[in-house]
């Protein structure tokens, strides 16, 4: 592997990566054992119930999210079809298309819920102190303000 796909020494991005997989894994695996969608629907459906109206336009939607556009519109197809979300088309901007959760949506949500907390207390919380959860939380703080201060690679009007 040539020297520009190698981690600086000492970097905790490799780590933080796999640690991210697996525990993510784990959660999705308890969701599944339960008999309960994948952890991307609940991801969908909460930022859904807590935007104002209970509604995002698409392209908002996948800035709370930690999919791909593309996917994020398969998904929103999948969650549509199982009635837990509908479209609804912008009055501004015929084009825009809003998600909004519908009532099953948030329902499905809450019964998720227990199983995805009980994960996260398990594979996360039960192995991170109040001193390491504080610094993680400040250093991840850091990270998202200035990677979100970033221009997005392709913007458009950016070369």
């Amino acid at each position: 592997m040539g020297k520009a796909f190698e981690t600086p020494a000492g970097s905790v991005w490799p780590l933080f990566l796999t640690a991210h997989a697996v525990l993510v894994e784990r959660i999705e695996a308890r969701l599944a054992s339960a008999g309960l969608p994948p952890l991307a629907w609940y991801d969908v459906l909460w930022a859904l119930e807590r935007a104002p109206e209970r509604r995002l336009r698409m392209s908002e939607l996948a800035d709370h999210v930690v999919l791909s556009r593309s996917n994020l519109t398969r998904l929103v197809d999948r969650l549509e079809e199982a009635g837990l979300v509908a479209r609804e088309r912008s009055e501004e901007d015929r084009r825009g298309a809003y998600a909004v959760i519908t009532p099953a949506g948030r329902e499905q949500r809450r019964k998720m819920w227990p199983t995805y907390e009980a994960g996260i207390r398990e594979v996360f919380d039960a192995h991170v102190g109040d001193v390491e959860a504080r610094h993680m939380s400040a250093a991840l703080q850091r990270m998202l303000g200035a990677a979100r201060g970033l221009p997005r690679p392709n913007a458009p009007g950016k070369r």
